[in-house]
């Protein structure tokens, strides 16, 4: 299928390894839609940026016009759906800016898209596609249980960020439901690997002990998550736009239950192998773990099920934990300049729940 994607987020984590996947791929043809926010950084991109198969749009998802112009110009025959604020530390202390870009942009967006649809022959309706990228926060916390998130657990929101998805969610559904515009919803587990921006807990912990800086675990670092390697992410995301059923949902998981002070053990343990010079004063990187006061509403547990995906449309991680995280940490060793940049300028290491 030579499709013609428009990627909204292109240039955030997720979205950059999506759009180096489809440029990669030489037969798609790629639009970039992306507002260049604090985390987005066109130098995530690398070659892709300068194929002829890539385009860019700068533009906020909120803006009815300019994304009207992106359909009108570009055409796209599917819309992969990543724009969003996705921070649940910053949900906490500025949630308006969420409800504002997840849920007020996807709708705009939504119209956008069914406007444009609706202007289609009946075969290019039939063979447009929109997905809505999410997460499993939307599920809530798993507590106390064994049980996996399926497709069918229902919502339970903790924080701004995952109830701003939530509501997103629902529009989208709703979307298919009232309009019949084909879409198609996937929830993802905790992402990592290159090109992350350092507020998150991987990067963060892997840069703060480079820095010999405290690594800062939330309570007791007991909390588990899912960890999916975002270039598995990335081809999940192709196989459901382009084969899932419409009007499906899809959960995207990587098979890695892991607690979050473990991870960060994890790291202190490849850094002691990968970057043995340490900075002055640390004896081992182990020894800058600081367990700092919990964040408010901190869900504990985390866990997709991921086999409808896999029964369905043959997708299953590549990655293994323990090979993804060395992948991520060579990277971050590799690639100074780029993260170097990234802290230049007003982002700094900080988040809530500092060393006292």
């Amino acid at each position: 299928m030579n499709a013609r994607i428009l990627v909204t987020g292109g240039c955030g984590f997720i979205g950059s390894a999506l759009v180096r996947f489809l440029v990669g791929q030489g037969r798609y043809e790629v639009a970039n839609l992306d507002k260049l926010t604090y985390a987005a950084n066109p130098e995530s991109l690398g070659p892709a940026a300068d194929s002829p198969r890539y385009r860019f749009y700068q533009a906020d998802i909120c803006d009815r016009l300019a994304v009207e112009r992106v359909f009108t110009e570009f055409r796209p025959t599917v819309v992969m759906h990543l724009a969003a604020e996705s921070h649940v530390d910053r949900s906490i202390e500025g949630p308006a800016a969420f409800v504002q870009t997840n849920v007020v942009g996807t709708c705009v967006l939504l119209e956008a898209a069914r406007h444009y649809w609706m202007g289609l022959s009946a075969g290019e309706r039939s063979r447009f596609r929109f997905l809505h990228v999410s997460t499993d926060e939307v599920y809530g916390d798993l507590s106390g249980s064994s049980d996996l998130f399926t497709e069918a657990t229902p919502y339970a929101p903790s924080s701004p960020y995952s109830a701003s998805k939530a509501g997103s969610d629902h529009l989208v559904r709703a979307w298919h439901r009232t309009y019949g515009l084909p879409v198609l919803v996937t929830h993802c587990s905790n992402d990592y690997g290159p090109c992350q921006f350092p507020e998150k807990l991987i990067p963060h912990m892997i840069l703060n002990a480079l820095a010999g800086k405290p690594l800062p675990v939330y309570g007791d670092g007991a909390q588990i998550r899912d960890w999916l390697y975002v270039e598995d992410h990335a081809r999940a995301l192709v196989e459901v736009v382009l084969h899932g059923e419409v009007g499906s949902t899809y959960n995207i998981g990587g098979h890695n239950e892991v607690k979050n002070l473990d991870v960060v053990e994890a790291l202190c343990g490849l850094l002691e192998v990968l970057a043995p010079e340490k900075p002055v004063g640390v004896r081992a990187y182990r020894d800058l773990i600081t367990f700092v006061p919990d964040r408010p509403g901190h869900d504990r547990r985390y866990a997709i099920d991921a086999g409808k995906i896999e029964r369905e449309l043959g997708w299953a991680p590549r990655e293994t934990f323990e090979t993804g995280l060395r992948k991520t940490v060579q990277w971050y060793l590799d690639n100074r300049p780029w993260w170097q940049r990234v802290l230049s300028g007003a982002y700094r290491l900080d988040r809530i729940g500092k060393p006292e």
